[in-house]
């Protein structure tokens, strides 16, 4: 049967639309259409062709409106198929206290190991050259660029998922955006598992340790001293966050990846990293990003966050950091790298 009149049910019953040789055609018996005794097909009258006519455009109703209902009903079935993501982190369960697990399996994560060249040695070019920035950067540490470096290194939620606010031009609040949020988080965990295998065979002694100093969020001094320091985790999950967002905010791209650069430096200003740790953190942030694209679930919660941040930019509320004093900040370490 050729189309039956989805599109046409609105506008009355149309020939053409039927195939002539189906129950309801034109042309076809009226005893097999509408169940006439053939003696009322001889039957030239006005009243029995009315008759006909009427009959075939209540079957013609009749197909619409059941056609109608398929389509409906195919429309609820494949919404079903497709569930909304979840962001109750009580059923996502946790990596550790306070942090969600990520969308990759263990054995999916990439391999930092496998991926990384070993940290360069202290008497290489490589290794002069990482000495250089922790001095050199040391006069930033106390002054407003350290303070955006110890507003970086805190990676508590919810504060940590708005270091990019001023680059977005939003803020993510998990309770008007849950799906951006779970996405920033769940990704935060792959990020972050991803460079565990690098950092726990080449066990590099970070600056602050070798410098017998402090870096610029003491709180955290204690775990990093047990922690390799090559590759840097915050400088992965600062890139896998500014590809995410540049994907979700692409008119914002270059913004976002400057803050995302300036993420990752940060732990050079803290001390907590030498620069080629978080060089080859951004990496492996890289190589996490990749490796999400072909995750079903992240996928899915990608698409909802994209409406989310629909949302958020059409009805946009004023970012609260000082946006201007955070640029000027960050020039600071533009001029005073090495």
């Amino acid at each position: 049967m050729t189309q039956v009149g989805f599109q046409r049910c609105g506008s009355g019953f149309n020939s053409t639309d039927v195939d002539a040789n189906s129950p309801v055609g034109m042309n076809a018996d009226p005893r097999t259409s509408v169940g006439m005794n053939a003696d009322l097909r001889s039957d030239g009258s006005k009243e029995v062709r009315d008759t006909m006519k009427m009959a075939n455009k209540k079957l013609v109703s009749i197909i619409c409106t059941l056609g109608i209902v398929c389509v409906a009903l195919q429309g609820c079935v494949h919404q079903r198929s497709e569930p909304v993501p979840l962001t109750d982190m009580a059923k996502i369960g946790e990596l550790f206290p306070g942090f969600p697990k990520g969308y990759l399996a263990h054995d999916a994560l990439p391999d930092s190991l496998a991926i990384l060249p070993p940290p360069p040695a202290t008497d290489s070019a490589a290794g002069k050259a990482d000495e250089a920035a922790y001095i050199a950067t040391r006069a930033l540490a106390d002054g407003p660029r350290g303070g955006v470096a110890t507003r970086d290194a805190d990676l508590r939620f919810p504060r940590s998922l708005n270091a990019f606010a001023c680059a977005t031009g939003f803020e993510v609040d998990p309770n008007r955006s849950p799906q951006l949020a779970t996405l920033l988080r769940r990704s935060f965990s792959d990020a972050a598992v991803a460079t565990s295998r690098a950092k726990n065979h080449y066990q590099r002694t970070r600056p602050f340790v070798a410098h017998d100093a402090h870096t610029c969020f003491p709180q955290d001094e204690a775990m990093l001293k047990k922690d390799g320091s090559y590759p840097s985790g915050h400088s992965a999950i600062g890139w896998v966050w500014a590809l995410i967002l540049s994907e979700l905010v692409p008119d914002r791209t270059t913004a976002i990846q400057e803050r995302g650069f300036a993420f990752a430096r940060s732990r050079v200003i803290c001390g907590a990293h030498w620069a080629s740790d978080t060089v080859q953190g951004m990496l492996v942030g890289s190589a996490t990003y990749a490796r999400l694209q072909a995750d079903p679930t992240f996928l899915a919660q990608l698409q909802a966050a994209k409406a989310e941040v629909g949302e958020l930019r059409g009805q946009p509320q004023p970012v609260t950091r000082d946006c201007a004093a955070e640029a000027e900040a960050l020039r600071l370490d533009d001029r005073a790298a090495p």
